[in-house]
Protein backbone atom coordinates (compact mmCIF):
# COMPACT_ATOMS: atom_id res chain seq x y z
CA UNK A 1 0.00 0.00 0.00
CA UNK A 2 1.19 3.48 -0.99
CA UNK A 3 1.78 5.69 1.96
CA UNK A 4 -0.33 9.05 1.76
CA UNK A 5 1.11 11.98 0.83
CA UNK A 6 3.53 14.20 3.10
CA UNK A 7 1.24 17.23 4.07
CA UNK A 8 1.39 20.81 6.28
CA UNK A 9 -1.65 23.01 7.10
CA UNK A 10 -0.98 26.53 7.28
CA UNK A 11 -4.16 27.73 9.23
CA UNK A 12 -5.55 31.22 8.69
CA UNK A 13 -5.82 34.28 10.79
CA UNK A 14 -9.36 33.58 10.55
CA UNK A 15 -9.63 30.78 12.69
CA UNK A 16 -13.10 30.52 12.70
CA UNK A 17 -12.87 29.65 8.90
CA UNK A 18 -12.91 26.88 7.10
CA UNK A 19 -11.85 27.35 3.56
CA UNK A 20 -8.80 26.00 1.68
CA UNK A 21 -6.49 25.61 -0.45
CA UNK A 22 -4.84 22.85 -1.58
CA UNK A 23 -1.25 23.61 -2.97
CA UNK A 24 0.19 21.20 -5.59
CA UNK A 25 4.12 22.11 -6.25
CA UNK A 26 6.21 21.43 -10.02
CA UNK A 27 8.80 19.53 -10.85
CA UNK A 28 11.61 19.02 -8.50
CA UNK A 29 10.35 21.52 -6.23
CA UNK A 30 8.57 20.61 -2.59
CA UNK A 31 5.60 22.29 -0.41
CA UNK A 32 8.71 24.49 0.87
CA UNK A 33 8.83 26.36 -2.04
CA UNK A 34 4.70 27.68 -1.78
CA UNK A 35 5.04 28.74 1.64
CA UNK A 36 5.28 32.48 0.33
CA UNK A 37 1.66 32.22 -0.88
CA UNK A 38 -0.18 32.82 2.13
CA UNK A 39 1.59 35.77 2.75
CA UNK A 40 1.72 37.22 -1.10
CA UNK A 41 -2.05 36.32 -1.36
CA UNK A 42 -3.35 37.76 1.78
CA UNK A 43 -6.76 36.38 2.05
CA UNK A 44 -6.89 35.72 5.77
CA UNK A 45 -9.42 33.32 5.68
CA UNK A 46 -7.91 30.90 3.71
CA UNK A 47 -6.21 27.74 5.39
CA UNK A 48 -3.54 26.50 3.49
CA UNK A 49 -2.84 22.70 2.84
CA UNK A 50 1.20 21.87 1.11
CA UNK A 51 1.30 19.07 -0.29
CA UNK A 52 4.82 17.00 -1.23
CA UNK A 53 4.59 14.80 -4.41
CA UNK A 54 5.79 11.30 -3.85
CA UNK A 55 8.79 10.91 -5.48
CA UNK A 56 11.94 12.26 -4.80
CA UNK A 57 13.44 14.00 -7.21
CA UNK A 58 16.81 15.94 -6.95
CA UNK A 59 16.51 17.03 -3.42
CA UNK A 60 12.65 18.05 -4.56
CA UNK A 61 9.70 15.64 -5.30
CA UNK A 62 7.62 14.55 -8.56
CA UNK A 63 4.24 13.84 -8.89
CA UNK A 64 5.14 11.40 -11.81
CA UNK A 65 8.19 10.32 -14.25
CA UNK A 66 9.00 13.19 -16.21
CA UNK A 67 11.62 11.19 -18.53
CA UNK A 68 9.28 8.26 -19.13
CA UNK A 69 5.86 6.59 -19.02
CA UNK A 70 3.93 9.29 -16.99
CA UNK A 71 0.98 6.90 -16.72
CA UNK A 72 1.39 4.78 -13.79
CA UNK A 73 2.25 7.91 -11.98
CA UNK A 74 0.13 10.21 -12.65
CA UNK A 75 -2.70 7.62 -11.79
CA UNK A 76 -1.01 7.02 -8.48
CA UNK A 77 -0.88 10.60 -7.79
CA UNK A 78 -4.13 11.17 -8.63
CA UNK A 79 -5.25 8.58 -6.24
CA UNK A 80 -3.07 9.63 -3.60
CA UNK A 81 -4.81 12.97 -3.62
CA UNK A 82 -8.57 11.65 -3.82
CA UNK A 83 -7.42 9.87 -0.48
CA UNK A 84 -6.32 13.20 0.98
CA UNK A 85 -9.00 15.01 0.04
CA UNK A 86 -11.33 12.69 0.90
CA UNK A 87 -9.65 12.88 4.72
CA UNK A 88 -10.00 16.67 4.66
CA UNK A 89 -13.75 15.86 4.19
CA UNK A 90 -13.45 14.22 7.40
CA UNK A 91 -11.78 17.11 9.40
CA UNK A 92 -14.62 19.45 8.46
CA UNK A 93 -13.24 20.95 5.35
CA UNK A 94 -15.63 19.97 2.89
CA UNK A 95 -14.72 20.03 -0.73
CA UNK A 96 -17.01 22.85 -1.68
CA UNK A 97 -14.67 24.87 0.52
CA UNK A 98 -11.46 23.71 -1.08
CA UNK A 99 -9.29 25.11 -3.78
CA UNK A 100 -6.54 23.39 -5.32
CA UNK A 101 -3.88 25.68 -7.11
CA UNK A 102 -1.30 23.45 -8.83
CA UNK A 103 2.06 24.92 -10.80
CA UNK A 104 3.43 23.01 -13.53
CA UNK A 105 3.31 18.78 -12.99
CA UNK A 106 1.32 20.31 -9.94
CA UNK A 107 -1.32 21.98 -12.69
CA UNK A 108 -1.71 18.70 -14.54
CA UNK A 109 -2.49 17.03 -11.10
CA UNK A 110 -5.28 20.26 -10.61
CA UNK A 111 -6.84 19.02 -14.00
CA UNK A 112 -6.43 15.42 -13.14
CA UNK A 113 -8.13 15.87 -9.67
CA UNK A 114 -10.67 18.87 -10.77
CA UNK A 115 -12.37 17.03 -13.60
CA UNK A 116 -12.44 13.57 -12.10
CA UNK A 117 -13.06 14.13 -8.42
CA UNK A 118 -16.76 13.52 -7.83
CA UNK A 119 -17.50 16.74 -5.08
CA UNK A 120 -17.81 20.40 -6.22
CA UNK A 121 -14.70 22.60 -5.39
CA UNK A 122 -14.71 26.32 -4.90
CA UNK A 123 -12.45 26.54 -7.61
CA UNK A 124 -9.41 25.05 -9.47
CA UNK A 125 -6.33 26.84 -10.41
CA UNK A 126 -3.80 25.75 -12.94
CA UNK A 127 -0.38 27.50 -13.37
CA UNK A 128 2.35 27.09 -16.17
CA UNK A 129 0.83 23.55 -16.79
CA UNK A 130 -1.09 20.92 -19.33
CA UNK A 131 -3.51 17.97 -19.11
CA UNK A 132 -2.48 14.88 -19.73
CA UNK A 133 -4.49 13.01 -22.26
CA UNK A 134 -7.15 15.19 -22.36
CA UNK A 135 -8.92 13.31 -24.59
CA UNK A 136 -9.16 10.06 -22.18
CA UNK A 137 -9.77 13.15 -19.43
CA UNK A 138 -12.76 14.46 -21.40
CA UNK A 139 -14.15 10.49 -21.33
CA UNK A 140 -13.99 10.02 -17.42
CA UNK A 141 -15.53 13.18 -16.20
CA UNK A 142 -16.96 13.78 -12.56
CA UNK A 143 -20.41 14.18 -12.56
CA UNK A 144 -20.29 18.01 -11.53
CA UNK A 145 -17.63 19.04 -13.73
CA UNK A 146 -20.59 20.76 -15.38
CA UNK A 147 -20.71 23.14 -12.34
CA UNK A 148 -17.10 22.80 -11.47
CA UNK A 149 -15.04 26.80 -12.27
CA UNK A 150 -11.12 26.57 -13.28
CA UNK A 151 -8.58 29.47 -13.79
CA UNK A 152 -5.83 28.43 -15.92
CA UNK A 153 -2.50 31.11 -16.35
CA UNK A 154 0.03 30.28 -18.70
CA UNK A 155 3.38 32.24 -20.07
CA UNK A 156 3.49 33.54 -23.66
CA UNK A 157 7.32 32.91 -23.44
CA UNK A 158 7.53 29.29 -21.21
CA UNK A 159 10.44 26.93 -22.31
CA UNK A 160 9.96 24.06 -20.40
CA UNK A 161 5.90 23.78 -21.05
CA UNK A 162 4.45 25.16 -24.68
CA UNK A 163 2.34 27.89 -24.70
CA UNK A 164 0.55 27.13 -27.69
CA UNK A 165 0.11 23.68 -26.77
CA UNK A 166 -1.34 24.64 -23.53
CA UNK A 167 -3.84 26.94 -25.25
CA UNK A 168 -4.67 24.38 -27.67
CA UNK A 169 -5.37 22.35 -24.03
CA UNK A 170 -7.72 24.91 -22.88
CA UNK A 171 -10.01 25.92 -26.11
CA UNK A 172 -10.47 21.83 -26.33
CA UNK A 173 -11.53 21.34 -22.63
CA UNK A 174 -13.73 24.78 -23.32
CA UNK A 175 -15.10 23.22 -26.45
CA UNK A 176 -16.31 20.15 -24.53
CA UNK A 177 -18.22 22.43 -21.68
CA UNK A 178 -15.16 22.68 -19.42
CA UNK A 179 -15.60 26.55 -17.62
CA UNK A 180 -12.36 27.98 -17.67
CA UNK A 181 -11.18 31.12 -17.24
CA UNK A 182 -7.98 31.47 -18.94
CA UNK A 183 -4.84 33.87 -18.56
CA UNK A 184 -1.44 34.73 -20.55
CA UNK A 185 0.81 36.58 -19.39
CA UNK A 186 4.62 37.75 -20.68
CA UNK A 187 6.68 35.52 -18.94
CA UNK A 188 8.49 32.40 -18.37
CA UNK A 189 7.98 29.08 -16.25
CA UNK A 190 6.99 31.30 -13.35
CA UNK A 191 4.78 32.87 -11.39
CA UNK A 192 4.28 36.53 -12.56
CA UNK A 193 4.37 38.69 -9.39
CA UNK A 194 1.84 40.48 -8.07
CA UNK A 195 0.17 40.87 -11.70
CA UNK A 196 -0.62 37.52 -11.87
CA UNK A 197 -1.27 37.09 -7.88
CA UNK A 198 -3.79 39.22 -8.40
CA UNK A 199 -5.92 37.55 -10.96
CA UNK A 200 -5.74 34.55 -8.90
CA UNK A 201 -6.72 36.32 -5.71
CA UNK A 202 -9.61 37.73 -7.62
CA UNK A 203 -10.57 34.20 -8.41
CA UNK A 204 -10.73 32.98 -5.27
CA UNK A 205 -12.45 35.47 -3.37
CA UNK A 206 -15.02 35.63 -6.33
CA UNK A 207 -15.42 31.78 -5.86
CA UNK A 208 -16.08 32.10 -2.02
CA UNK A 209 -18.17 35.01 -2.48
CA UNK A 210 -15.99 37.68 -0.52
Amino acid sequence: MTAPLTTELLPAADKSSRQLMVVLHGLGDSMDGFRWLPQALNLPWLNYLLVNAPDGYYGGYSWYDYAGDARPGVARSRELLFNLLDTQRTVGFSTEQTFLLGFSQGCLMSYEVGLRYPHLFAGVVGISGYAHEPEKLLRELSPVVAQQRFLITHGTYDPVVPFAASREQVNLLKTDGIHIDWHEFPKEHTIAGEVELQVIREFVKRQSGR
